[in-house]
């Protein structure tokens, strides 16, 4: 949850919103579901080539009921959901699955599922699925691959911040590093499949923010979600890669806040 930085969401509350933040499972001070096993990635890549799609620990809409559950928890019928990445995939499917739960949604640097789109940079992916030296263990190669991954993933419309990045790196280090974790969720992510049909069902007010520089899911993914989703309104934010620097927060809090008015 602290990849939403403390400032991003300072500005939502200062507009006067209550800002839930969360981990999702496997991840950060969240349940981690240690007792199933992490995902073959060579067998799941050539099962879906096969276009098989095989069961996996768990599936986004798992992660779905989660977030409703908490939500639940906290006595909140309806929130304005805002989900990045993965987060993306799921706030999409809680507007989708859930729309008496969603008041207006904002999709921040995801996608559809479609396997018609330009699939990630090959050396990105390297990058992000290649075991990361232990930090504990390896401090300085945790810290050398992390930077590597993050300098490959952002614009150049902003200004790269190792000594930011580094800091984050480690502070989620500190906080849980779940491998394993991280694979289940790639996995939930991967067998998802192409989610357009239950895109053109929302009918909360949508956004769709994505960077024209985006490696790890390429621009064309943020422009057919927007595609998918009625009356949408598609964000591209040039020089943004995958990543939320702190130079495109101001504008994105403003879609935010104007998207969630528009619900109002």
């Amino acid at each position: 949850m602290i990849r939403w930085s403390t400032p991003f969401t300072a500005a939502l509350a200062a507009r006067g919103y209550r800002v839930i933040r969360f981990d999702n499972r496997d991840c950060g001070l969240s349940t981690h579901l240690d007792a199933l096993p992490a995902p073959d990635f060579g067998a799941l890549a050539a099962a879906l080539v096969a276009g098989e799609r095989p069961a996996m620990p768990y599936s986004l809409t798992d992660m779905v009921n989660d977030a409703l559950a908490l939500l639940d928890a906290l006595d909140i019928d309806r929130a304005h959901v805002v989900g990045r990445s993965m987060g993306g995939m799921i706030a999409q499917a809680m507007a989708s699955e859930a729309p008496d739960r969603v008041l207006s949604l904002t999709s921040i640097m995801s996608g559809t599922g479609n396997p018609a789109l330009p699939q990630a940079d090959p050396e990105v992916m390297a990058l992000m699925t290649r075991p990361r030296p232990d930090p504990a263990a390896d401090p300085d190669g945790f810290l050398a691959h992390s930077l590597a991954f993050a300098r490959r993933i952002a614009g150049s419309g902003s200004a790269f911040d190792p000594e930011a990045e580094g800091r984050l790196a480690l502070q989620e280090a500190r906080r849980a590093r779940d491998p394993a974790g991280t694979a289940r969720q790639l996995a939930a992510m991967a067998t998802a499949g192409d989610r357009r049909d239950r895109l053109a069902t929302i009918a909360a007010p949508t956004l769709v923010v994505h960077g024209t520089e985006d490696p790890l899911i390429p621009p064309d993914h943020g422009r057919d979600t927007a595609d998918a989703i009625p009356g949408a309104e598609l964000m591209l934010i040039d020089g943004m890669g995958h990543d939320l620097s702190a130079t495109v927060q101001p504008r994105i809090v403003d879609a935010i806040d104007r998207t969630a008015r528009r619900a109002s």
